[in-house]
């Protein structure tokens, strides 16, 4: 395994090795690094799906990667493509702790992600006034002006290199946020305010980078980078790319659709990348340019693994997570136990998705429970439990709200979850049969409860997190009946939940059975 200054040493002989033609003129390297969809990962997992690494990722194991970088690569500029909020600290300082660190790790742009949204648009729009580097949504306004929510481009200039960055956001990304926390706000379609930028810009700098935060939505697996079923495409981001005119570079996020290697587009010649998020990898992209023309001349990119057997963490940025968690005690108070781990599927049943409907029928009192596997962002260990670890597991502020739904409301459900776009709904209270082998929309088999099969009029008090019961995820079918009462906080219940009992068992699969398999 490579040794931290083995990597240094690399690092430099990769600089040194690009050949000029005897008498050429020199080139002008720029090195791009970026980020995306870092959702507040700021420790290292076990790397499980992996042969060569034990652990991988950790924001303070990435900041010593990047100041490696910087110490050996020459005009070094740092990216983010969005989503730095989510995850307990974040919960509890409303974002502030996301943005301290990335001032501490010296990034020179961000593009607005969904999770920024997470408190609200009014205290993402206070948090962002902390960051001495741009924070960019061309495509914010708000609803009903042309008044802008967000600075749409900027100019970054070192060491005589000028850089114009313009962030945007796409449309499944917005409907991946609670409505009501963005109701205020229109945010329209990127191409004509991604052009608009551009033609500010690009005779004032020698390169355009495009930050996006568009595409399907990622699932929300920790192995998901080694499961093809859950490959994400960068469609969207292709798309664009060829929708205008002028963009050099495009770092993406959204959907978590890591490229090994640069995809170009064959049209405009945009360079486009992303990693899969969670802090696991750096993007890195170092371009070489005409002296002259400040054309693209050559390109080397790809996603370094953050590997924390190579890169000791960062004492500045420890010290900085210390400190806040510091401040917040009561997130180390123990909740109870469980039997073992609980890891989450996206696209099957998972061990915390049923925890979670469970605790959902347990507490509110409901005849069934629903809970969208995006919103389960990180597994549960085994044994002691954390007021942390239900944080980290879940989030978000949203309430567990009841409200009432029919058969036929229920089954148009479980058909947009079989579509698989966002996740398989996890469930408690019924027993569902489909085929995956059917067309979309005539994937339901059979739907039961305790045993009787359920009938389109048939109406059930439905417990579900207030992001789905508003509709959220494409589940509009929710928000079809008002809200009867709220059961509390997501993370109370769960914690009432776990705590009512000594030790909380693995609960057992078999609720959602695909027969095409």
């Amino acid at each position: 395994m490579l040794t931290r200054l083995a990597l240094i040493t690399a690092l430099a002989l990769l600089a040194a090795c690009q050949p000029e033609a005897p008498g050429a003129p020199e080139k002008t390297t720029v090195t791009l690094l970026f980020t995306n969809d870092v959702e507040s990962a700021y420790d290292p997992i076990p790397a499980f799906w992996l042969d060569d690494q034990e652990m991988i990722g950790g924001i303070a194991e990435m900041t010593t990667l990047i100041n490696d970088i910087r110490e050996t690569q020459p005009n070094v500029f740092l990216f983010d493509s969005g989503d730095i909020f989510t995850g307990a600290l974040a919960k509890l300082t409303e974002g502030r702790l996301a943005f301290e660190l990335m001032i501490t790790m010296g990034y020179d742009a961000m593009a607005i992600g969904n999770h920024e949204f997470e408190y609200g648009h009014e205290i993402f729009a206070w948090q962002k006034n902390r960051a001495p580097f741009p924070v960019l949504g061309a495509n914010f306004f708000y609803r009903d002006t042309d008044h802008p929510y967000a600075q749409a481009h900027a100019v970054i200039e070192r060491d005589g290199i000028r850089i114009g960055v313009i962030g945007i956001m796409g449309q499944d990304a917005v409907s991946a946020i609670i409505p009501s926390f963005i109701a205020p706000l229109d945010v329209t379609v990127p191409a004509a305010a991604v052009q608009r930028s551009v033609d500010e810009l690009r005779n004032e700098v020698d390169l355009v980078v495009l930050l996006t935060h568009q595409g399907k939505t990622a699932p929300m697996q920790t192995d998901a980078e080694s499961d093809p079923r859950l490959q994400r495409d960068i469609d969207a981001d292709i798309n664009l790319a060829g929708a205008v005119t002028g963009v050099d570079v495009l770092f993406a996020g959204h959907a978590d659709a890591g490229t090994p290697e640069p995809v170009v587009h064959p049209e405009t010649g945009t360079i486009i990348m992303q990693t899969y998020g969670q802090a696991t990898h750096l993007g890195y992209l170092q371009l070489q340019l005409d002296p002259d023309t400040r054309d693209i001349v050559g390109h080397d990119g790809r996603l370094i693994p953050v590997d924390p057997a190579i890169h000791a963490p960062d004492p500045v940025i420890l010290a900085k997570l210390e400190d806040y968690r510091g401040q917040f005690p009561e997130i180390r108070e123990v909740v109870g136990e469980t039997a073992a781990r609980m890891n989450r599927r996206y696209i099957e049943e998972s061990d915390v998705g049923h925890l979670f409907a469970d605790a959902f029928i347990a507490i509110a009192g409901t005849d069934i429970a629903f809970i969208h596997s995006g919103s389960l962002r990180k597994d549960l260990p085994g044994g002691v439990i954390r007021v942390v670890d239900l944080l980290d597991t879940y989030p978000f502020v949203d309430d567990v709200i009841v409200k009432e739904m029919t058969g036929e409301q229920i089954r148009r459900a479980l058909e947009q979850s079989f579509s698989l776009e966002r996740g398989l709904l996890q469930v408690a209270g019924l027993e569902v049969t489909y085929d995956l082998t059917q067309p979309i929309g005539q994937r339901l088999v059979s739907l039961r409860r305790n045993g009787s099969e359920l009938v389109d009029d048939q109406l059930l008090t439905v417990a579900a997190p207030g992001f789905l019961a508003e509709g959220g995820d494409l589940y509009t079918m929710f928000a079809e009946s008002g809200a009867i009462r709220s059961a509390g906080k997501v993370s109370d219940v769960i914690a009432a939940y776990i705590g009512s009992q000594e030790v909380v068992p693995v609960p057992d699969r078999g609720r959602q059975t695909d027969i095409g398999r």
